[in-house]
């Protein structure tokens, strides 16, 4: 036996033929061992000598030899052989004999929660109390602070104590009532495998040692296989770009975590970190990706992180168009790119050498029509793709030609002439938005326009842009209209033209249009009407649109004409005819057009003269210092009643703004217009 490691063993009796050996331990005042040897056999008293009721105790007492080596003490006690046999109960131990009261229990406690092993002891003086862990003494300071006794002051009690006889000698007295006791639980924190065991509490005071009954520690440790608490995240990055990518995994036990690419370890073995690892990653040029690998004993688990690198999209596949109609083309397409784009965008536009292309972008599907598109029209249609870097080339371009439709316009610059006695020629330009390849046209011909156009009658051209009508009245007007019409249905009609079925009469002149306006005049042009016969004049009619009487003018051969003295923002007709010496030809269509806005005046204006209106007529509308006023005016101009108006106050810069369409107002005397 050693001083350093210290065997406690209880007392045990070791029989021969003729004497017997107690074994027994104490630890007293630094010194750790003990034992006693009795040569001669012992009598079993009242509670005998075995183990005990929960407890053991040697006390002092007995003749025999006593040395000390290596801080030790040896006691022998000696008896005769012909001693008898004869052990005493704990009423004959010494006065204040340590007892132990409450022992340590068995106990299970999970890994890293905190144990708490029970003990009280008393005896007179207080006893010590330490523990003792698989027959070793507890090291309170290899624990790091994990492992501490907690002690408490002492109480009274009363019990009753055992003692021990040989050969009728008392060797502890008895005692009924003790007084004091010592508690010393320990506690174990964080609790690790190695804090598992068998513990004892050991009471010591003067009196001698008591050792509770031993009680098992049992550490229960969690078994979990590893998850991830942190999945590893993708990322996109420009090209030479930094990351780094967490991975964190949990378990118990703690699982080690590793990064991988494809089959190559990227985490060193005997640098694979617990529980979290973070990959860094600089310079990246490619796209990739890497795996977390999280393993410990109870399995291996693994999750991806793409890294992509930020690149233009490649050209999308070329379109197929899978659906026109006259206005629309539908088209599908490939991606054609392996990593996902933000959108598409569609090019497209009319074939032709310069035409420029329209664009349509945000689409977000490989399917797309495309509106608003003229009929009968080839469009060439190209599709690239868009990432957060910017646009990808175009794909290959496909050209596709909408559907026909009747046709949008009306043919142009219809004109009749007279060519017989009953016969007129009518020539016309094709429409402007055909909408498809015109399959002919249909011409329409009245005596009286204000008939519904199916009781008209037809006349239908194929091929052709100029035709004769026959088999007409002499003598009479006759209007006629045009339409243009495809393998979808008719146009619309053109304007029409009016013609006088008697030979030598010129024809209707043509291209009637307005030229330069003022806020007095309007000018007309046209084109010389068609006549063998020669023009000698024009005769041009205008008048108000609303009020006023019809005008004539006439006029020699020529192809403009300016009508002076007009008022200011004003409506105007006009209607125009040639002359030959056989007659007057048929009019125009009326050509309406509005005079411009008056001028304001630079100069002083007159102040208004008290009065009233010569002329006024319901509702009227006056510019006042530069505001448009209408209607009741405080202490200006206001409506009275039908017929008449009046002011209550002269006023400056009094000028009208335009006439309202129920209004004619004759200024009033001293008012500068």
């Amino acid at each position: 036996l050693s001083a350093a490691h210290p065997i406690p063993i209880s007392p045990k009796l070791l029989f021969s033929m003729d004497a017997a050996v107690v074994l027994c331990s104490a630890f007293r005042r630094r010194e750790y061992l003990q034992f006693c040897m009795l040569e001669k056999p012992l009598e079993k008293g009242r509670r005998g000598m075995g183990e005990g009721e929960g407890s053991r105790g040697l006390g002092g007492g007995g003749g025999g030899e006593e040395r000390r080596s290596g801080g030790k003490t040896h006691r022998q006690l000696t008896w005769p052989r012909s001693a008898s046999r004869t052990a005493f109960g704990e009423d004959l131990l010494p006065f204040g004999f340590p007892s132990i009261d409450m022992g340590p229990q068995l106990k299970v406690v999970e890994r890293t929660r905190t144990a708490t092993m029970l003990c009280a002891a008393s005896g007179i003086p207080d006893p010590e109390i330490s523990w003792f862990k698989d027959f070793l003494p507890v090291d309170h300071s290899t624990s790091r602070g994990r492992i501490k006794q907690l002690r408490s002051d002492g109480v009274q009690y009363g019990r009753e104590v055992d003692f021990w006889v040989m050969d009728g000698a008392v060797l502890t007295k008895n005692w009924d009532v003790i007084k004091g006791c010592g508690k010393g639980a320990l506690q174990i924190e964080n609790s690790e495998e190695t804090d598992q065991g068998k513990y004892e509490c050991v009471a010591t005071n003067s009196q001698g040692v008591r050792y509770s009954s031993p009680a098992n520690l049992y550490v229960r440790v969690r078994r979990v296989p590893p998850r991830f608490s942190i999945f590893p995240s993708n990322h996109e990055i420009m090209p030479g770009g930094s990351v780094n990518i967490t991975c964190v995994a949990v378990g118990s036990p703690m699982p080690y975590v590793k990064w991988m690419l494809g089959t190559e370890d990227l985490t060193p073995e005997d640098e694979m970190p617990i529980g979290r690892n973070v990959l860094e990653l600089n310079s990246v040029r490619e796209s990739a990706n890497y795996t977390c690998v999280a393993m410990s004993s109870l399995g291996t688990i693994e999750s991806i992180a793409q890294v992509l690198v930020k690149t233009l999209p490649k050209p999308p596949g070329t379109p197929i168009v899978t659906e026109t109609t006259a206005t629309s083309v539908t088209i599908t397409w490939d991606s054609g790119n392996p990593d996902p784009v933000s959108y598409y965008i569609i090019q497209y536009r009319a074939k032709g050498p310069d035409s420029k292309y329209e664009t349509v972008d945000s689409i977000t599907t490989t399917r797309y029509s495309i509106g608003g598109l003229y009929p009968n029209t080839e469009y060439e249609i190209r599709v690239s793709a868009f990432n957060s870097i910017g646009q990808g080339p175009p794909s290959t371009r496909v050209e596709a030609r909408t559907g026909e439709q009747a046709p949008a316009s009306p043919p142009r610059n219809v004109q009749a002439h007279i060519i017989s006695q009953n016969t007129v020629m009518v020539r016309w330009e094709e429409p402007e938005e055909p909408n498809g390849q015109v399959k002919g046209y249909r011409v329409y011909y009245t005596m009286d326009p204000s008939r519904p156009m199916n009781e008209w009658q037809i006349h239908n051209v194929q091929d052709s842009v100029i035709t004769t009508i026959q088999s007409l009245i002499t003598s009479e007007t006759y209007t006629i209209q045009v339409l243009a019409f495809t393998s979808v249905g008719d146009g619309p009609f053109s304007d029409p033209v009016h013609v006088k079925v008697m030979p030598g009469v010129p024809g209707q002149p043509g291209k009637f249009r307005v030229g330069k306006v003022t806020d007095t005049s309007i000018e007309v042009t046209w084109e010389p009407a068609y006549t063998k016969e020669g023009i000698i004049n024009y005769e041009l009619l205008y008048k108000p649109v609303k009020f006023g009487s019809l005008e004539k003018l006439t006029f020699g051969p020529r192809t403009s004409y300016t009508v002076e003295g007009l008022k200011a923002n004003t409506e105007y007709s006009f209607s125009l005819a040639a002359i030959s010496s056989k007659g007057i030809g048929a009019f125009t269509n009326e050509l309406m057009q509005r005079t411009s806005q008056a001028k304001r005046s630079t100069g002083d204006t007159k102040r208004l003269e008290t009065g009233s209106f010569q002329s006024c007529f319901r509702k009227e509308r006056w510019y006042i210092g530069g505001v448009g006023w209408k209607g009741d005016w405080e202490g200006g101009i206001r409506e009275r009643k039908p017929g008449t108006c009046s002011y209550s106050r002269p006023m400056d810069s009094l000028r009208p703004l335009y006439y309202h369409e129920d209004s004619r107002i004759m200024p009033p005397r001293g008012l500068v217009l």
